[in-house]
């Protein structure tokens, strides 16, 4: 191991080479804290030629790589194996964490072509910054937006708050650059969309954490900017209702930008562990945890929270419009920037507020818009049969909506115990959904990939690893079961 690092500090200089262990532990331990491992040190190339430098000089020495962006990963899928829930058997040469903090170029936008080139390192907050200075705007917005990394969207696929308007990561994809197993760079970053020459190698490793190549740079579709005009937050009987709602809202405002649900827990939780003030006419957090762990198990009431623009519309042409979509009595619409915020925190700091609770367990998956009612009304019962814990866990459910993207979180099972996760995985499959909506399938959840992906498809994937890493060194353990 001391070769290793003293061949990689002579390929990128001693000062990006990281191997102190408190240093180090820091990288090796994702965003949940349910999963770390043990790195031989942290590297921080800052160009594509320097990651191709440093990915030859491990393939020499057999280290695993591990690439990582913002380390923002709810799965597993940013950190080394070891010592943590569904990670495999740690490698004879601990794995090598390739961070990508340091590849932050961000080309002038095209305008002529609505695109930008953008460093794997860049900040997905910086990057609307940038696009936004041009009067565009770039299509995934997420709550880790000042943390999450275009390489790190790009290598899970994520979605975010948008994606219900524009698609997810896949959809703004237009090229990348990324260097494969052997050190050799590929990839295209010419934006070109009229072009029939083969396989497209962008649209081949967006999805693939990390398995594949390490993405260094990507040329990016940019959208004309479509500024929010209204915020709607409506509370709702359950999530069917929320889902219903929507639909009436998106036939009679062709311009949603959003919408997003969260179970009346959430909004419990939110204002009393943020302070943040109750909507006007609601009645109010529950009093403590146990209040809140009570309200969670009993009644399916919700909240819908939707974005809208006006187009060429004014505010009254909205408030005319959303007349048309019936909406709940208690319903507070906004059209101001500062009510819109205030609207919007209830959803935003609902990830704060959880982590407040202690380690929760973030389920992410995908149900079919017609399966989210019964996707719901089953899932306290499962997650309280699936909990190896005593007393009731509290689940608060969120998520976008649009696009049956929910995320689960429970609060009470112990972060090591993944017996809640996967009674969660197997009612989305159960379903028709997915066990993977947009954080990836990472270390956690590659026992579960065969309930949304076919045997053949699995083994397709296999192939592919095989043939453009043979020897196992990206990211192993991770996506695909026969990595682990």
């Amino acid at each position: 191991m001391r070769e290793l690092i003293a061949d990689l500090r002579a390929v990128i200089g001693p000062a990006h080479v990281l191997a102190e262990p408190d240093v180090v532990a820091g990288y090796a331990t994702d965003w949940t804290r349910r999963y770390s491992g043990v790195a031989a040190c942290v590297v921080r190339p800052a160009s594509t030629s320097e990651v191709a430098d440093v990915i030859r000089a491990c393939a020499a020495h057999g280290a695993p790589i591990v690439p990582q962006g913002g380390n923002t990963s709810l799965v597993g899928g940013s950190v080394p194996s070891g010592g943590s829930p569904g990670s495999g058997t740690a490698a004879a040469i601990p794995p090598v964490v390739l961070s990508t903090l340091r590849l932050t170029d961000l080309d002038p936008v095209d305008v002529r072509s609505g695109q930008v080139s953008a460093g794997a390192g860049v900040t997905i907050a910086r990057l609307r910054a940038h696009a936004a200075a041009s009067g565009l705007s770039y299509g995934v917005d997420l709550a880790s937006r000042d943390t999450a990394t275009v390489g790190g969207t790009i290598a899970t696929n994520a979605g975010g708050i948008h994606t219900i308007k524009y698609g997810s990561t896949r959809a703004q994809v237009a090229g990348v650059t990324a260097v494969l197993a052997d050190g050799s760079v590929v990839g295209d970053m010419s934006g070109l969309t009229a072009r029939a020459t083969g396989y497209d190698i962008a649209q081949l490793l967006t999805g693939s954490e990390g398995t594949l190549a390490v993405i260094t740079a990507a040329r990016l579709r940019l959208r004309i900017a479509e500024p929010a005009a209204a915020v709607l937050l409506a509370r709702v009987t359950s999530i069917d209702a929320a889902a219903d709602l929507l639909a009436r809202i998106r036939a009679a405002m062709p311009g949603v930008l959003a919408g997003e649900y969260f179970d009346a827990a959430g909004m419990d939780l939110v204002c009393r562990a943020t302070g943040l003030p109750l909507p006007p006419g609601y009645d109010g957090p529950a009093a403590d945890a146990d209040s809140a762990r009570a309200r969670s198990q009993v009644g399916p009431a919700g909240f819908l929270l939707a974005e809208l623009t006006s187009g060429d519309a004014g505010s009254d042409d909205i408030l005319e419009r959303l007349a048309e979509a019936t909406l709940p009595e208690e319903t507070w619409v906004a059209t101001d920037a500062r009510g819109m915020a205030a609207l919007w925190a209830y959803r935003q700091r609902l990830t704060e507020a959880i982590a407040t609770t202690g380690i929760p367990h973030k389920i992410d998956v995908a149900v079919p818009a017609g399966e989210l009612g019964a996707f719901r009304s089953e899932l306290d019962g499962v997650v309280r049969s699936g909990a190896a814990h005593e007393g009731e866990p509290m689940v608060i459910v969120f998520g976008h909506i649009g696009v049956g993207n929910l995320h689960v979180n429970v609060i009470g099972p112990d972060p090591a115990d993944q017996s809640v996760d996967a009674a969660v995985a197997r009612l989305a499959a159960a379903h028709g959904g997915s066990v993977a909506a947009e954080h990836g399938v990472g270390r956690a959840k590659t026992a579960w990939l065969g309930l949304s992906r076919s045997a053949a498809e699995i083994a397709a994937m296999g192939a592919i690893k095989a043939a453009l890493d043979p020897a196992g060194l990206l990211n192993p353990g991770v996506l695909l079961p026969s990595q682990r």
